[in-house]
C-alpha cells in the first residue's frame, strides 16, 4: 500500500521518481541528481539528521555524516519528500527545513508525518517489498525476513519492521 502523499504526486517529477522505484536499493543519489537536487554529506550539529534548503536557484540536501548509512538513506528520502511536497515551506525560510533525529523540524507535525510516509515509499517501495516478500519468503515475516529485506533495501531493521507492519495491516 502506498501513501496518500505518493498518490497526490503527478507530472514529470513523479515520472522520474517512478523510474527509480522500479528496482532496489533505490538509487537516491541518482534520483536527486535527475531532479536537480544536490546532496552533501556534512558534519552537522548533534541531533540534526538532515536539511533541505534552496541555494540560489537549486535545492541542496545536507545529511549528517556521523549517522549510519541506512539512517542517511532514510534522511535523504525524507528530505526528497519535503522537496516533492513542501517546496513552499522550504522556499519561505532562509534555512529551509532542518530535521532533527526524530524528523522534527519545528514545522507543523503534519508536514513531518507526510514526509515520513513518502520517504518510506521512496526508500522501500511497497510493490518491490511485497514482491520480494512473496517470492522469496512466501509472505512470511520473521526476524530473518526483516533483516534480509532491510539489507537489500539498505534501510535499518527498524524501518523495515515498520514498513512490513504497515503492509500486514493492509
Amino acid at each position: 500500500m502506498t501513501s496518500r502523499e505518493y498518490k497526490k504526486l503527478d507530472g514529470a517529477e513523479k515520472d522520474i521518481l517512478d523510474h527509480y522505484l522500479a528496482e532496489y536499493p533505490v538509487k537516491l543519489g541518482q534520483l536527486a541528481k535527475e531532479l536537480g537536487v544536490s546532496i552533501k554529506v556534512s558534519s552537522m550539529n548533534t541531533g540534526v539528521s538532515g536539511q533541505i534548503m534552496r541555494e540560489g536557484g537549486n535545492y541542496t540536501i545536507r545529511v549528517n555524516r556521523h549517522e549510519a548509512r541506512e539512517r542517511q538513506r532514510f534522511t535523504i528520502a525524507h528530505e526528497l519528500a519535503h522537496y516533492f511536497l513542501h517546496r513552499s515551506v522550504i522556499d519561505s525560510s532562509p534555512d529551509g527545513i532542518r530535521d532533527n533525529v526524530l524528523y522534527r523540524s519545528g514545522e507543523p507535525e503534519r508536514i513531518e508525518f507526510e514526509a515520513n510516509r513518502l520517504a518510506a515509499d521512496i526508500v522501500m517501495p511497497m510493490p518491490l517489498v511485497e514482491k520480494v516478500l512473496q517470492e522469496e519468503f512466501g509472505g512470511v515475516v520473521t526476524e530473518a525476513t526483516i533483516e534480509s529485506l532491510a539489507a537489500r533495501f539498505q534501510v535499518s531493521k527498524a524501518a523495515m519492521e515498520i514498513r512490513l507492519s504497515t503492509f500486514a495491516e493492509a
